[in-house]
């Protein structure tokens, strides 16, 4: 028998793990590793010496079909199963293709007829035949030799003969396992055909694989035939092409014009500059963790940006100066001073900019004035405010410093000691939140509040600030204020999406105010389209990642379109540059390159995409567990299916597009059968699992699938009988249409690279692989995105990368042609577009 047996329990000993004693078999049907732990597979014991095996436990035998001698194969018996003899026969005929086994012969014609006989007689043979006739054909076992009469008695080694009732054992006198697993047999193309070429002995010598990953070992098992180790870097490498998107879901002030009419606005780690005029992006990439806060300087040539903190000494959290023009990084300060993050920066005003603030978000919020060109640190002081929102410095006075939140606005008064006095303006505890502030011409404060309320603080001749007035401009929160040149205050609401124009001369009364779609979202960042003018027009960053322009006076139009929330599906069109992206804003869209074709609101959170070969048909898996089909011409949703309960992580076609299979987090894979160019689906069955699915991947012949769980256990399941195939190693020459599973043989690579930088623990989070099969792209946990030659199988392969991401890098996909790839950011809803350029 095969891997048969009851469950059982298992234990570590020597560094070998063995079944507990008084269990039978290496491990139940269907057990997993997740509950009984490692399981030996048939290679690990096939690689052991010859004596780390307990002869009553189990023997690597090589069984021949004796009708075919190059039809032969390795195989590990278990020999303490409760399964009759003749059961374990036919179960071996099945490995070779052979129908009714009834036999088996040593090379010397002598009939092996029980376990016993394989443990103690045929103890030092390793080669068996095979036959499914009542005896053995003259020349089955080669010239020479002649099979035993019918009458013949092997001999046990004490010289007696073996009686017949103990090798012909009946059915009635020993009890058939209650639940007779299927035999883990090695389909057609992993059955070694001996030749001159490639002799059966040639295809054992490569070793398998095992890399740990989250303290499992993991073992792979290498095809007989794959491209030549290359572990040197490839020749291409990774340049920022593209970003679509724009941070406005979890960030606050981030937008602004500058001088040549470029949009500046930052998603994930990169600062994006758009030339609308031009529809060109130039992009800062000097940042190694996502950007927190950034603020222009005066002069409109040079930006402050702070990030948070990553893993690694290099990933500190810091500001950089940089230019506008050059995109050169000037100066960097902050390393090793500031905690876990930036959470706000901004410049002086009076004295041209000379001096920069920066808040840290670790817990004491220590707030830090610097001298930006020298790097001296002026002065700094723990604020204690858990909420802290911002901070600016006051226009009219360089040492005067404000930062507002949760319950908290405070005016720093920055002595020539470099000591701060504080003053509370308002007072804790207090409920108010102010999300922001901004001042008229002659200094006096203006702030906004969740609450929707607007406060306007002056100043007594003592130097004390009051409340000058206050009034309700919108029902909820105000995200954003922006003064304009001619004394026209502008608020955002956050809620309500609404934009309002007020009068600060007429006593903020109310001019006009126009309200955003609701798909556009709410308001999160405004700023004027050509500072410095009076005529209106303004460019307004909303909370679901989209930029629109327009005036109080007229509609807005969207500039730049990006998903509103978590964006985890990808998938690029078979033969064009096109790629369809789905996120949990239950929105659709299709791309080419920089351009959007269309979007489409399918109703329902998408979390995998899936073109069809023909490329006109569009699957998207939903996380409420629908099936949903779109017209890729135009967006149109076609069909609806409802395929279960629980979320459906990956969708896959075949090759030819007549079948499509869905993982799903309860652990099963949905088939259905396709026709109509991928807009008609026809349930067949499902293959029963039990591990939460992540990705998919095709046979290149349609028979076979492989898996990976969310515990990176590579599963392999069989198409044709609906059922998991549990034998890896009998699944290693399968040819697979896509690489989309992140563990496995020739992927090996990625994992516990030795030029990662240390510690790392990296998770790969996604993988793709060229058409070309040379080059293979990973994604992980940590954001980078690397590029490997492909195979990648050991862990000293080099590669060329980029950091742009702090989160989950969550899907990868090559574009047609592989001149390009598409990334998407997973949590943050960025999208991005790499070209491959040569070194």
């Amino acid at each position: 028998m095969l891997y048969a047996g009851v469950p059982a329990s298992y234990g570590k000993k020597n560094g070998v793990w063995y079944a507990s004693p008084g269990n039978q078999g290496w491990g139940g049907s269907g057990a997993t590793p997740a509950r009984l732990g490692r399981k030996p597979s048939v290679t690990e014991v096939d690689n052991m010496p010859s004596g780390s095996l307990k002869p009553s436990a189990g023997r690597v035998i090589r069984i021949i079909n004796s009708h075919d001698h190059s039809v032969q194969c390795r195989v590990l018996l278990n020999l303490r199963t409760s399964q009759p003899f003749e059961e374990v026969l036919e179960d071996l005929g099945q490995v070779l293709k052979m129908i009714g086994a009834k036999k088996m012969y040593t090379s010397h014609g002598q009939e092996v007829r029980s376990f016993s006989q394989l443990r103690n007689e045929f103890a030092e043979v390793e080669t068996f035949y095979l036959s499914n006739t009542p005896s053995l054909p003259v020349g089955a076992l080669g010239p020479g030799v002649i099979p035993p009469s019918p009458g013949r008695r092997s001999r046990s080694r004490l010289g007696g003969s073996v009686p017949d009732d103990l090798s012909k054992t009946t059915a009635r006198q020993r009890a058939r396992s209650k639940s007779r697993p299927r035999v883990l047999y090695a389909p057609e193309n992993e059955l070694v055909r001996a030749s001159s070429d490639y002799p059966l002995l040639d295809a054992m010598k490569e070793e398998p694989t095992r890399i740990t990953i989250r303290g499992l070992r993991r073992t792979f098992y290498p095809p007989l035939h794959h491209p030549p180790i290359d572990n040197a870097p490839p020749d291409k490498k990774l340049s920022l092409f593209w970003v679509h998107g724009y941070r406005g879901i979890d960030s606050k002030r981030n937008l602004w014009v500058l001088p040549s009419g470029e949009l500046l606005y930052y998603v994930a780690a990169v600062a994006v500059l758009y030339d609308r005029e031009e529809d060109a992006q130039r992009h800062y990439t000097g940042h190694t963790e996502d950007i927190m806060c950034m603020e222009v300087h005066p002069s409109r040539e040079l930006v402050g940006s702070g990030q948070r903190a990553g893993r690694d000494r290099k990933s500190q959290a810091h500001v950089r100066i940089w230019s506008t023009e050059s995109l050169q990084t000037l100066y960097v300060f902050g390393m090793g001073e500031l905690d876990s993050g930036v959470i706000a920066v901004a410049f002086s005003q009076l004295n041209g900019g000379s001096y920069i603030l920066a808040v840290d978000a670790g817990r004491e919020s220590i707030l830090s004035v610097w001298q930006w060109q020298w790097g001296h640190l002026l002065g700094k002081v723990a604020t204690l405010q858990e909420g802290i929102w911002g901070a600016t410095f006051h226009p009219l006075d360089d040492n005067l410093l404000i930062t507002h939140g949760r319950g908290h606005l405070a005016f720093w008064h920055r002595r020539k000691d470099g000591f701060f006095e504080k003053t509370d303006i308002i007072k804790p505890p207090s409920r108010t939140f102010v999300t922001c502030v901004q001042f008229e011409p002659d200094g006096d404060v203006i702030t906004a509040d969740s609450d929707g309320f607007i406060t306007i603080y002056s100043v007594d001749a003592d130097g004390a600030y009051f409340v000058r007035m206050e009034f309700e401009a919108h029902n909820k929160a105000i995200s954003c204020l922006v003064m304009l040149s001619e004394g026209t205050l502008i608020s955002g609401g956050e809620k309500d999406r609404k934009i309002a124009a007020w009068d600060s001369l007429q006593n903020y009364k109310r001019i006009t105010d126009i309200k955003l779609p609701e798909s556009a979202g709410g308001v999160r960042s405004i700023y004027p389209q050509r500072p410095g003018r009076n005529d209106g027009n303004i460019y307004v960053g909303t909370t679901r990642n989209n930029i629109l322009e327009g005036s109080l006076q007229r509609r807005f139009n969207q500039v730049i379109f990006g998903h509103g929330k978590h964006l985890w599906a990808l998938a690029a069109h078979p033969d064009d540059e096109v790629f369809a992206t789905g996120g949990h804003d239950k929105y659709v869209a299709l791309w080419r390159r920089q351009k959007l074709i269309w979007t489409t609101s399918v109703g329902y959170e998408i979390i995998a995409l899936a073109f069809h070969p023909y490329g006109a048909a569009l699957a998207a898996g939903s996380s409420e567990g629908h099936l949903i089909v779109i017209n890729a011409e135009n967006g149109a949703t076609m069909l609806t299916i409802r395929v279960c309960g629980s979320p459906l992580n990956a969708v896959e076609f075949n090759q030819v597009g007549d079948m499509i299979a869905i993982g799903s987090q309860n652990g099963s894979i949905y088939l259905f059968r396709v026709s109509r160019d991928g807009f008609s689906y026809k349930k067949i069955n499902k293959i029963r699992g039990s591990q939460p699915l992540t990705h998919l991947d095709w046979s290149s012949e349609g028979n076979f699938l492989q898996s990976v769980t969310v515990d990176f256990d590579l599963l392999f399941w069989d198409v044709k009988s609906l059922s998991p195939e549990k034998s890896p190693i009998a699944m290693k020459d399968v040819k697979w249409l896509t690489s989309n599973s992140t563990v496995g043989f020739l992927v090996a690579g990625l994992w516990n690279n030795r030029y990662y930088p240390a510690p790392s623990n990296t998770v790969i989070a996604t993988t793709a692989r060229t058409a070309a099969q040379d080059l293979v792209a990973a994604g992980d946990a940590d954001g980078y995105l690397r590029l490997f030659r492909y195979p990648c199988i050991t862990p000293r392969a080099e590669f060329t990368e980029a950091k742009v991401y702090s989160g989950t890098l969550a899907c990868v996909k090559f574009l047609y042609g592989n001149h390009s790839l598409v990334t998407v950011g997973g949590t943050d809803a960025s999208l991005m577009i790499w070209e491959l350029t040569e070194e």
